[in-house]
């Protein structure tokens, strides 16, 4: 019995088995094959050129002989051209005819504080003595000096005790009389640079470091400039440090040469070629700027002079104009006195006189040196260095 059980599981397993094999075998032959793939297409070689690698062909860039370097010849030389340097543009000053007329309302903002201040004690209906004494502070701390205020006082003192009842009118016009008899009309102020036998004419400029000096050089060659003159420019401040730059850029300014020498070196050298430039040039003024010097310094002083005599080889100076800043008032007086000493003065430039400048230090400086005002500067602008004229001035002073 045993035996038959067996028999029939035994029997089970092996049909169990045999039909597992033919759902198998159904199965794998009824899935259909996969489709076959598309086969990758690749271009055949390009033939290659003759010492290139096989490459698809390509345009190229095709290279003349000459372009082509050969093995062991030189390198090719490259020629630089020069830089293209563009010659500085030739300005054309403002003229010089009326420019202080036109500079006026800028001179009377900063000086109209004396002239009113005048007016306004002059037209108390009493004058006392209380008030001629404030007349003579306001003149004082204008820097015309002590004798010129003394003078002014007594004369106005007199003439408006003869003249009474003061109308305003009446007023300003006496103060305008006084003033410009103070400042002086019947003076030369020509800065002389036409001599009648020679040329060129030779302007040494001299001053303190500081007041302005190349400055005024540069400006003066403007109005020399406008005035239709040919100006050539001597660099002989070798002190300073850049100042032969500063002077040659005012001079390319307006087409006027420039002569200069080494930093440091010697100036009256540069002096002496700056008008022997100028001589065979044959233009009209040679202007000299100098170093500045201070007024304490001997033997600096002595080298102005120096530079003075070895100029005077060619011809006799036609101009020595002292540059002083308007705004150091009577301390600069003291400068004036010792350049007159070394140099012989002929004329005075006033720089800054359109800033906290008291206008009268005009009065004070000519009767210090006996030279008269011949310039004076009004601005930082290039064109506002101005001839100096008495009637504009006193009209600036005192206002409209």
């Amino acid at each position: 019995m045993e035996t038959v059980i067996l028999a029939v599981v035994i029997a089970v397993v092996v049909l169990g088995a045999l039909g597992g094999l033919i759902v198998g075998s159904r199965r794998r032959k009824s899935l259909p094959p996969p489709p076959p793939k598309t086969p990758d297409i690749t271009a055949p070689p390009a033939e290659p050129h003759v010492g290139d690698e096989a490459e698809t062909p390509r345009d190229e860039p095709r290279r003349t002989i000459e372009e082509v370097d050969l093995p062991g010849g030189p390198a090719p030389v490259v020629v630089e051209e020069p830089p293209v340097v563009e010659a500085p543009e030739i300005e054309i000053p403002e003229p010089t005819a009326g420019r202080l007329v036109r500079l006026r309302t800028r001179l009377s903002r900063s000086q109209n504080a004396l002239g009113k201040g005048l007016l306004t004690l002059l037209s108390r209906e009493h004058l006392d003595e209380d008030t001629w004494e404030e007349i003579e502070d306001t003149l004082l701390t204008a820097d015309v000096g002590v004798q010129p205020t003394q003078e002014l006082v007594e004369r106005l003192r007199e003439r408006v005790r003869v003249l009474g009842t003061r109308t305003p009118e009446e007023l300003r016009g006496l103060l305008r009389d006084e003033l410009l008899t103070l400042v002086g009309t019947d003076v030369d102020r020509t800065v002389k640079t036409e001599p009648e036998d020679r040329k060129p004419g030779i302007v040494m400029v001299v001053g303190v470091n500081g007041t302005g000096k190349t400055t005024t050089t540069g400006k003066l060659a403007r109005v020399l400039v406008a005035d239709g003159r040919t100006v050539v420019l001597g660099a002989a401040d070798t002190f300073r440090a850049a100042a032969a730059d500063q002077l040659q850029t005012w001079g390319e300014r307006v087409g006027a040469y420039t002569v200069r020498g080494p930093e440091a070196g010697d100036p009256a050298s540069v002096a002496f070629d700056a008008v022997k430039e100028g001589k065979e040039m044959g233009v009209d003024v040679v202007l000299i700027d100098t170093a500045g010097r201070l007024h304490t310094k001997t033997g600096l002083m002595d080298e102005l002079g120096k530079v003075k005599r070895v100029v005077e080889k060619h011809a006799p100076l036609d101009e020595v104009l002292l540059v002083l800043d308007a705004t150091t008032g009577q301390n600069g007086l003291v400068q004036a006195r010792v350049f007159a000493e070394v140099v012989d003065i002929t004329g005075i430039v006033l720089t800054k006189l359109d800033g906290t400048a008291k206008g009268g230090i005009v009065v004070a400086v000519q009767r210090e040196l006996g030279v008269p005002v011949k310039l004076i500067g009004l601005g930082e602008g290039a064109d506002d260095l101005a001839p100096f004229e008495p009637e504009a001035f006193v009209d600036a002073l005192i206002g409209d």
